[in-house]
């Protein structure tokens, strides 16, 4: 609870300004989507089943702050929906720009070993910049208590996307998550993009950890998505 109330505060900062400003200038988006298998950092976080997600995004200049929520299968008596509450600022430094942020993993019902034990907060700093027709990032996120009370984490990323042809997009990801208390992996991702309109698009991703022993979560697996931005 204390977290949400800080992840809920520095939203609500990022946001409090002048009320006849904010009228003027408050940008409001939605996004709704469908995905075959709802991964996150090379894990499955519905039992290899499909998912309903949806969200809105509040914009101020450099300033944003929003909600976002799926549902989860993570076994019997665990959560099953996901709400994530995220807040920063995304100002940029010539032609690079950074995104610093502070998100809110909450789950409903949440019934682990300890009360909220799956719920967490993590920070971030990211950086990203064009090089020619692609883009490359960095990303940083860091946790001071992880699910299940297993300690700090960090989560280290480098990603990069680029333009194949007309609508179509490649991205991918390297990532690697270490937990103080419960060890740490290494995961990838590379998929396509399709524009199928200007606010719908198809995605096709292959994912995969290099932790197989950890369960079947972990294992290679691809996703299909179909994600609308309003």
């Amino acid at each position: 609870m204390k977290a949400m109330k800080i992840a809920l505060a520095a939203a609500a900062a990022t946001v409090a300004l002048s009320g006849a400003a904010m009228a003027e200038e408050l940008k409001l988006s939605y996004n709704l989507g469908v995905t075959s298998d709802y991964v996150f950092r090379g894990v499955s976080q519905t039992q290899e089943d499909p998912a309903i997600q949806g969200g809105v995004d509040a914009t101020y200049g450099i300033g944003y702050a929003g909600v976002w929520a799926s549902n989860v299968d993570f076994g019997a008596d665990d959560p099953t929906a996901e709400i994530d509450f995220y807040a920063g600022v995304r100002p940029t430094i010539g032609d690079t720009s950074l995104d610093l942020g502070v998100l809110y993993y909450g789950y409903a019902k949440d019934k682990g070993l300890t009360p909220g034990s799956y719920s967490y907060t993590e920070f971030k700093a990211a950086a990203s910049r064009p090089v020619g027709p692609a883009t490359f990032g960095l990303a940083v996120y860091y946790s001071p208590e992880f699910p299940g009370k297993t300690g700090s984490a960090v989560y280290y990323e480098v990603n990069g996307s680029v333009p194949l042809m007309d609508k179509l997009t490649m991205s991918g990801a390297l990532g690697h998550q270490e937990i103080n208390h419960a060890g740490d992996y290494a995961t990838w991702n590379l998929g396509v993009t399709y524009a199928v309109t200007e606010k719908l698009g198809l995605d096709i991703r292959y994912s995969d950890t290099d932790e197989h022993s950890y369960g079947k979560i972990y294992d290679s697996r691809v996703a299909v998505s179909l994600k609308a931005a309003f």
